[in-house]
């Protein structure tokens, strides 16, 4: 009995110690350079958030954070695969919850081999199209895609990237076939539209502002529930008769394993960082809303999300 309660002993002694090692190590954190992998190329709202976010920690913790542009699924494998110790870390779209699904076997799990983070915000969509194509409005578009099946085509920066999901979940939605074109980067999709190489995408409000009003691009409809502000004369999806609405984030995750203390610090921080006018500033001049999560709160978005989409995909039979 006395070995028994010396053996307890030891063991409470050793986890107080492992437990405070933890704290402080939070504390401490970052000890080093951290780099936020983006994988996505250069422009995107994903590395526009991810800069942003660089530059306030930067700032805050007195080290460097750096953005790494590592496009495509490798960037994401890369973070997985890193030490779970906070100095890797990575800014995705919420085509992360549907990598397992258009891509054969992915070499990480989505969900089980990351830490959500928090998310950073999110990026009201809209559908944009080139004014070449015999349609100026939603009916119109539908009634051409369903007069033309598969002639016409939208782009994204790719099969896990969140114009894709808006894409494929309004082609689920409207009922019709067009073809998806991927491209390297959201800036490339974008002038895909523009030169006339792809007939549509679901572009972020900046660049669907901006493209509509110089008339390189013609503005569908607004993904959202409201119209938005900065674009008043553009329907809702729904107003112009389509029941759709489509929330894009963009989140921060780390790789599985990593100290729970260390989670909570930096998810607070960012949460500190949207309560600053300079930050709500910078934000708005991106045309993105700021968001924050518990850790706990995303890791559940996260799940519930993957759950949700791998089932409306399925069932659409969309992927590769």
């Amino acid at each position: 009995m006395k070995q028994i309660r010396t053996f307890r002993r030891l063991t409470t002694t050793v986890t107080a110690l492992l437990v405070s090692a933890v704290v402080a190590a939070a504390q401490t954190y970052p000890t080093q350079r951290v780099t936020i992998v983006v994988p996505f190329g250069a422009g995107s709202v994903t590395d526009i958030l991810a800069r942003i976010f660089a530059d306030e920690m930067t700032k805050r913790w007195n080290q460097q954070v750096l953005v790494e542009n590592r496009p495509g699924l490798a960037g994401t494998a890369g973070v997985a695969k890193a030490a779970p110790d906070g100095h890797t870390l990575m800014v995705t779209s919420n085509g992360h919850t549907v990598a397992a699904l258009v891509s054969k076997n992915i070499p990480f799990d989505p969900v089980k081999d990351f830490s959500g983070i928090t998310r950073l915000g999110s990026a009201p969509l809209f559908l944009i199209a080139n004014p070449g194509i015999a349609a100026k409005n939603l009916k119109e578009l539908i009634a051409l895609a369903k007069q033309q099946p598969g002639k016409l085509n939208f782009s994204s920066p790719g099969l896990a990237s969140t114009t894709f999901i808006a894409g494929a979940l309004f082609r689920k939605a409207a009922g019709i076939n067009i073809v998806h074109v991927p491209y390297k980067s959201a800036p490339d999709a974008v002038t895909a539209v523009v030169r006339g190489d792809a007939a549509m995408y679901f572009a972020p409000v900046n660049l669907a502002k901006e493209m509509a009003e110089s008339g390189k691009v013609v503005a569908i409809a607004a993904a959202t529930a409201q119209r938005i502000p900065d674009m008043p004369d553009v329907p809702t999806f729904t107003e112009a008769g389509l029941p759709f609405v489509y929330d894009s984030w963009f989140g921060l995750l780390a790789p599985a394993g990593i100290p729970r203390p260390v989670v909570d610090k930096i998810s607070s921080d960012w949460a500190a960082a949207l309560k600053t006018p300079e930050m709500q500033a910078r934000l708005k001049s991106q045309f993105v809303l700021g968001a924050s999560d518990t850790p706990q709160a995303f890791d559940k978005i996260i799940s519930d999300e993957t759950a949700n989409l791998t089932a409306v995909f399925k069932e659409a039979n969309i992927g590769e």
